[in-house]
């Protein structure tokens, strides 16, 4: 039996967009060589989700077209709506309050999503098959855009989490809530996008797992209703926060336990960098983080495979095929 893919995502964006500003810089696409080096070490394949201000910076187009010619990582889309072209003001100060695109008119949607593909594809000369939303941010409306323009593969479920209490749009919904969501990969309904159906759009689930027991998230949430408070149960990432690899470690074992044929890591592409994010904020924090990545490569690299979106999307077609 074939071996669990690992997935290795990248939000490709600016610097600490956590940070609120109206100036984004892109110093981080120069701290990527490196990471790309520590996965081509193990034979892993990143892929770089990419939104507007990397796309346009020279150094990251270099490095992403040296990644695609060796077939050592791929390329997708990634879209922040608040300064992905064409522009168009949601609020009184979008820079600040980041309005998801779901919040967007259904017109200014398909503008942004065809332009930032078009740009991709014009940029690296090949075509995007893969998307993350920004801030996680996804619905029925933008699975059908992405249809259309050809995507494949979705990433943007993050199973066990409601983003209902982050705020685009102030007087907004929120955020997606995913609390429900299926935790292994499927092909959508497009019509429903939480549950499974006939369209070719794969879903591909974040790996996040409960922080605690059943027994102990109804308690706690019960002790929450008391306090006149409502929010997601406490959950684990596949996804470096500086001194974690124990849990990250966990993550993988009860994915791959529950049957999943792979597991996915994210991380955006500023916290490579010193100060690029409030998580490593200095060049100690970032060897802490390098030295906790070559322990967990090092540990993963007998119980998986390093795939792409794209490998991973073409494996599940053929499997589903053959059966």
């Amino acid at each position: 039996m074939a071996k669990p893919a690992f997935l290795i995502t990248i939000d490709t964006e600016g610097d600490n967009l956590w940070q609120k500003h109206d100036c984004i810089t892109t110093e981080n696409a120069r701290y990527l060589p490196r990471f790309q080096a520590l996965c081509e070490k193990y034979g892993f394949k990143p892929v770089y989700l990419t939104n507007y201000e990397m796309v346009v910076d020279p150094f990251y187009i270099e490095f992403a077209r040296d990644v695609i010619a060796r077939n050592t990582a791929e390329v997708g889309m990634h879209l922040h709506a608040w300064n992905s072209p064409p522009l168009s003001t949601l609020t009184d100060d979008d820079w600040l309050h980041k309005p998801y695109l779901i919040e967007y008119p259904d017109k200014v949607m398909k503008e942004k999503v065809s332009f930032m593909t078009q740009l991709l594809e014009d940029t690296f000369q090949k075509k995007m098959v893969s998307h993350r939303a920004g801030r996680w941010a996804f619905d029925e409306r933008y699975a059908a855009l992405l249809l259309e323009e050809g995507y494949l593969v979705d990433c943007s479920v993050t199973p066990r989490v409601d983003w209902r209490g982050a705020k685009g749009v102030p007087a907004g919904k929120g955020g997606t809530n995913y609390r429900d969501f299926p935790t292994h990969a499927y092909f959508m309904d497009i019509n429903d996008i939480g549950r499974e159906g006939n369209s070719p759009l794969l879903q591909v689930p974040m790996s996040i797992q409960y922080k605690h027991s059943a027994l102990m998230n109804k308690i706690k949430q019960g002790y929450d209703k008391l306090r006149g408070k409502s929010r997601s149960p406490s959950v684990h990432w596949l996804r470096p926060m500086g001194g974690n690899i124990t849990s990250m470690q966990r993550v993988v074992e009860q994915v791959l336990s529950s049957g999943s044929d792979y597991v996915e890591y994210m991380l955006h592409s500023s916290e490579y960098m010193p100060g690029g994010s409030p998580t490593f904020k200095t060049d100690k924090d970032i060897e802490q983080l390098y030295c906790e990545l070559e322990e967990l490569f090092a540990w993963l690299q007998p119980r998986v495979r390093g795939m792409t979106l794209a490998e991973y999307y073409q494996e599940k077609v053929t499997t589903s095929f053959n059966v």
